[in-house]
């Protein structure tokens, strides 16, 4: 039988990831708010003042990509960086007003779209599918664990 990607679970995914992607970013334009920056902000909303090697870990994203989402945070308002009381060599990074307002915003985005996303589904349907997720994930997780190329030379 011939694979058609077009058919697979994963582009179905693909699929509603993007359009939530896009109906979050509809949702909190006015907040200065860019692709890729409500997770940072949900994080520091969570864990405020992180040093951006921990964040960077935090959110999976590598330290110079983190960089850039921070200037382009801070150059907005949204966030600060400060220097560690104790090593001033270490910058922490801190959410400011705007930056609280708008994590506010991502988080109530987030909220609608959790709803939107389950409608018509009933409270069975909806856990089987969160189950199912869950061990996808795990699925994933294990053969990326199994394949990654850091992981399997530092094995050896």
């Amino acid at each position: 039988m011939d694979f058609d990607y077009s058919q697979a679970l994963t582009h179905t995914m693909g699929h509603v990831m993007k359009l939530h992607r896009q109906n979050v970013e509809i949702l909190i334009q006015k907040y200065d708010v860019y692709p890729g920056q409500p997770i940072l902000l949900m994080r520091l909303a969570k864990t405020d003042g992180l040093i951006q090697k921990e964040l960077a870990r935090r959110i999976s994203v590598k330290p110079a990509t983190l960089t850039v989402m921070i200037n382009r945070m801070e150059k907005s308002g949204l966030v600060v960086r400060k220097p560690d009381e104790r090593d001033q060599r270490i910058s922490r990074v801190f959410l400011t007003d705007k930056g609280r307002i708008a994590s506010q915003a991502v988080k109530e985005a987030l909220r609608i779209l959790e709803i939107q996303c389950y409608a018509g589904f009933t409270s069975e349907e909806k856990e089987v599918l969160q189950g199912m997720l869950e061990r996808m994930h795990t699925n994933m997780q294990n053969f990326y664990f199994e394949n990654s190329p850091q992981l399997t030379d530092a094995k050896k």
